[in-house]
């Protein structure tokens, strides 16, 4: 009987095709899959990603503690009023809110080695670099007021609607003018501009040169869902805040939240839903200004209707508790419709100039 042996006396498997093209697609998939995807430009971003929740799982605690200690000193009364104001909004928060602001910190942290490594990736293959064309102010503001004026609109034609239908009535002591416009305002002047440089300006961009258009969108609407709900599940709580060891308890509780198909199936896929409109705004007209328009329509239109209205005792089929459901789900798409037809008039005036 033959038998093979390598040179060191060892007898030789026999040969199987099976393991040996499952050896070659493993082999394959570390040595050139997952090294040319760290080596492109989403690899880096994910890397960025993945470091930034890392870091905001150590930084967390240590915020927690900073906060309950300023929040210790502003009961006293001896501390300046900006001071007092914001040890009584870290006495009141929880400590999900200090990781999300730790997750904040960690990634203007981390942007240094992101831009670093984006102009080693550049620098390797050279190529086509996606960039936002210049738009004057004055077609900007319109993009930004058109834009804002489908989305608010849009929303709040549901939530009349549902209304009507008995699901939400009006807040027995709502807030004042004053008061009232601070509540929306801030979020709304502040919040989208930040989003849309972030997601759809800096992220986006880079996708679209290594990815087809609606991968990218793809790819950074998930993004953008995801960072939207870093918290844990209701009822879940973390033992001890201050451990050292508590961001990540936070972390892997979240990454939990994902296991839920309810979840995506509502919120995580309204989230979706909504970037891809932002995202795909921003391929068409190549600029932020209409994304950034849509996203302060639908802040505005969401905190103002949620400062007027609450839910009523029965529940409409079809309508979450956090404004998801398949009524939102066909407002999103009903937005998409009338934007696919203003977004002709952008992109002709875009091509004429």
């Amino acid at each position: 009987m033959y038998l093979n042996v390598v040179g060191n006396g060892t007898p030789r498997q026999p040969f199987s095709f099976r393991n040996h093209l499952w050896t070659t697609l493993t082999r394959s998939i570390k040595t050139w899959g997952v090294k040319r995807f760290f080596r492109s430009e989403p690899g880096a971003v994910m890397l960025w990603v993945m470091l930034s929740l890392v870091l905001a799982a150590g930084l967390a605690p240590w915020l927690y503690q900073a906060g309950n200690h300023l929040a210790r000193a502003a009961a006293s009364g001896d501390l300046p009023a900006i001071l007092e104001w914001l040890g009584a909004a870290c006495g009141r928060a929880e400590f999900s809110r200090f990781f999300s602001r730790a997750l904040l910190l960690a990634a203007l942290l981390m942007l240094p080695v992101l831009f670093w490594r984006i102009r080693r990736v550049r620098a390797a293959s050279p190529g086509r670099v996606d960039s936002c064309v210049r738009v004057g102010w004055g077609p900007a503001l319109i993009q930004i007021a058109v834009g804002c004026l489908i989305a608010a609109g849009i929303l709040w034609a549901l939530g009349l609607w549902l209304k009507g239908q008995g699901a939400f009535i009006l807040k027995p002591n709502p807030l004042g003018f004053g008061k009232l416009m601070g509540k929306i305002l801030v979020p709304t002047l502040v919040v989208p501009p930040l989003e849309e440089w972030l997601i759809r300006g800096v992220l986006l961009g880079m996708w679209l040169k290594f990815a087809r258009p609606l991968a990218a969108c793809v790819g950074t609407s998930l993004f953008f869902a995801f960072i939207h709900f870093l918290k844990p599940p209701d009822g879940w709580v973390i033992a001890d805040p201050a451990s050292a060891f508590a961001g990540f308890e936070l972390l892997g509780k979240v990454l939990f939240h994902f296991t839920n198909p309810q979840f995506f199936v509502t919120d995580f896929a309204t989230l979706f839903v909504g970037g891809m409109i932002l995202a795909w705004a921003r391929v068409r007209t190549n600029a932020l200004w209409f994304s950034i328009g849509l996203h302060a329509g639908w802040i505005a239109g969401f905190k103002a209707f949620n400062q007027l209205y609450q839910p009523a005792e029965r529940h409409l089929w079809g309508i979450g508790e956090t404004f998801s459901g398949i009524f939102p789900m066909v407002t999103l798409s009903l937005t998409a419709v009338m934007c696919h037809f203003v977004l002709r008039r952008f992109e002709t005036e875009r091509a004429i100039g």
